[in-house]
């Protein structure tokens, strides 16, 4: 399944692949982050900028050896555990879950800094954090998530959303599901069915705007920009004991930028 959504993913000929952690199993070894280039070697044949997150699976077996792995494995973000990148209209910061990010942290100063010095022509803002900052009742209930860190980067970004000109899009990971949620105007996008093991599923909280009970979920999100509107949709694996597998689209969103601009994504320099 991992290596299949890997392949079905590059037939979008995405310009920027957004990737929300856990990419190996154990982030010291190796030979893990080889079979990763081998299962995505299509990516690489396509030039596609891969803008990744760490995982808590990048910490796994030694954090300093699996973050210089991830170093290795994604050249782009020039050795930065948390980053930005400004592509047109298109802002992405990723956030690094295995750093500290409580209130007075390096990272947490450097988000708020990010958010009030926005460049103005940013109509949509892309965030990346493993690490939900919202999740489903099942969610809370079973596994005692958003974490204090999570919560604190979110009310970072809440303290700010009065003063933003762009809309908002926070993508997690570590749930093997997807889940999605509106929270003041911001949508939460629960993205973590890339082939690993999938998490049971026994219901569905209200506030989870993906309302499907179907399992497993294996799945990729796809985002559209252009013209000032964003359109969001989540591709689900339709039968994963198919002979012939193949994807549906199972849930969607459209923003509208809150201003106007070129509405082009372009390749910047990735910065600290």
């Amino acid at each position: 399944m991992r290596k299949w959504l890997a392949e079905r993913v590059a037939q979008e000929h995405p310009a920027v692949l957004l990737i929300t952690g856990d990419t190996p199993y154990t982030g010291a070894n190796s030979h893990d982050w080889q079979v990763f280039q081998q299962e995505t070697v299509s990516w690489r044949e396509a030039k596609i900028l891969q803008l990744p997150t760490t995982g808590n699976h990048e910490a796994y077996g030694g954090l300093q050896q699996g973050i210089a792995n991830y170093f290795d494995n994604f050249p782009s973000i020039a050795r930065h555990r948390f980053y930005s990148a400004l592509l047109g209209s298109v802002e992405v910061i990723s956030l690094d879950c295995t750093q500290e990010a409580g209130t007075d942290s390096p990272q947490a100063e450097w988000f708020a800094g990010q958010l009030a010095h926005l460049p103005s022509q940013v109509q949509f803002l892309f965030i990346l954090y493993h690490i939900p900052w919202v999740a489903d009742r099942q969610t809370r209930m079973f596994v005692n998530l958003p974490s204090p860190e999570a919560l604190n980067l979110r009310g970072i970004l809440e303290a700010h959303l009065g003063g933003l000109h762009a809309r908002v899009v926070v993508f997690n990971g570590h749930i093997h599901n997807y889940e999605r949620f509106e929270r003041q105007k911001v949508e939460y996008v629960i993205s973590g069915g890339g082939g690993a093991e999938p998490y049971p599923l026994f219901f569905r909280g209200r506030a989870d705007l993906y309302r499907d009970l179907g399992f497993p979920v294996y799945h990729f999100v796809t985002l559209d920009v252009s013209d000032g509107m964003l359109h969001a949709v989540m591709w689900k694996v339709k039968d994963p004991d198919a002979a012939e597998l193949s994807v549906e689209a199972k849930d969607e969103f459209t923003l509208t930028a809150l201003k106007q601009g070129t509405g082009v994504l372009k390749r910047k320099a990735v910065h600290r």
